[in-house]
C-alpha cells in the first residue's frame, strides 16, 4: 500500500510538472503580464498619478500692440469681424479695462483727472490685467479666441519710458498668460501724431512715444510679428488676418498655454 501511494504521488507530481512546463501553460502568465503592462502604459501612470495626455483644442490669445494712434483699435475690430465671419468664437478685450473698479482709477489718471505716483499707476495697470486672468484662461480653454488691444508689453514699455527699472516693471506681470501671437503695429511717433485725436490723453507726446518705441524693441520675442502700420489700411488688415488665422488653427490642434516671462 505504501508503494502504491508513493507511486501515485510521484506520478501526480510528474503530471503536474509537465502541465506547468508545457508551452501553453507557460504562455498564459506571459500573455497576462503583457496585457497588464499595456493597460498600465495606456493609463499613463507616473508616481501613482494619472495624467491626461489627450489633445484639447482651445482658443488663441492674440495681442495687438503699438504706439498710441497706431491703429490698434480699428484693426482689432476688423479682426473680430473676420474671425467671427469664419465661424470662430471670438471676443475683443481691451486693457486697461475701464469698467472694473481698478480700471476706473486708471481711466481718471489717463484723462488727467487724478495724479498718482509712477510706481502706483504701474501696479494698477498690472492689477487690471490680473483681474481678468482667470476669466481669460477659462475663455481660451473652452474654445474662444481672444483679441486683446494692449497687454503687459504696453505696461512695461510705458512705465520704463518714465524711468522705472524694466525688470521691476516686468515682475508683476510674471504668471499672466503668454500670447500666442503679438502683432506690433509699427509706425513712427511723428506719423502717429498726424492722426485724429492725438494728444487727448496723458502719454500722447511725440518725445515720450519715441522712448516707448525703444522699450518695445527690447521686449520682442519669437511670438512677435511686426506689421507696417504706415501701409494702406487694407494691407495692414490682410497681414493681420493671415497671422491670426494661422494661430487660431494651431491652437485648435491643442497647443498648450504658457505663462508670460516664465523662466
Amino acid at each position: 500500500m505504501k508503494r502504491i501511494c508513493s507511486f501515485s504521488s510521484v506520478q501526480l507530481f510528474s503530471r503536474s510538472f509537465r502541465a506547468l512546463a508545457s508551452p501553453r501553460s507557460l504562455n498564459y502568465p506571459l500573455q497576462s503580464l503583457k496585457r497588464s503592462s499595456v493597460r498600465m502604459e495606456s493609463s499613463n501612470f507616473s508616481s501613482g498619478v494619472r495624467t491626461d495626455t489627450s489633445v484639447k483644442p482651445r482658443g488663441a490669445l492674440i495681442v495687438l500692440e503699438g504706439l498710441d494712434r497706431s491703429g490698434k483699435s480699428t484693426q482689432c475690430a476688423k479682426l473680430l469681424s473676420f474671425l467671427e465671419g469664419l465661424g470662430h468664437p471670438t471676443e475683443l478685450w481691451r486693457f486697461p479695462d475701464r469698467e472694473t473698479s481698478v480700471g476706473q482709477m486708471i481711466s481718471a489718471y489717463l484723462s488727467n483727472k487724478s495724479q498718482l505716483d509712477d510706481h502706483t499707476i504701474h501696479l494698477l495697470f498690472s492689477a487690471n490685467r490680473w483681474e481678468k486672468r482667470s476669466l481669460m484662461e477659462e475663455k481660451l480653454k473652452t474654445g474662444t479666441t481672444l483679441i486683446v488691444d494692449r497687454y503687459s508689453y504696453s505696461g512695461v514699455a510705458f512705465s520704463s519710458a518714465k524711468g522705472l527699472n524694466i525688470d521691476w516693471c516686468k515682475a508683476p506681470e510674471i504668471g499672466l498668460l503668454a500670447p500666442d501671437s503679438v502683432l506690433y503695429l509699427d509706425i513712427s511717433p511723428e506719423r502717429a501724431a498726424e492722426r485724429g485725436g492725438y494728444g487727448d490723453e496723458r502719454y500722447e507726446r511725440v518725445e515720450f512715444q519715441k522712448k516707448v518705441a525703444d522699450f518695445y524693441q527690447t521686449l520682442r520675442d519669437s511670438s512677435w510679428k511686426i506689421i507696417n502700420a504706415g501701409e494702406a489700411m487694407e494691407e495692414v488688415e490682410k497681414k493681420i488676418q493671415e497671422v491670426a488665422l494661422d494661430k487660431v488653427k494651431e491652437c485648435t490642434k491643442g497647443k498648450p498655454l504658457s505663462l508670460l516671462w516664465s523662466s
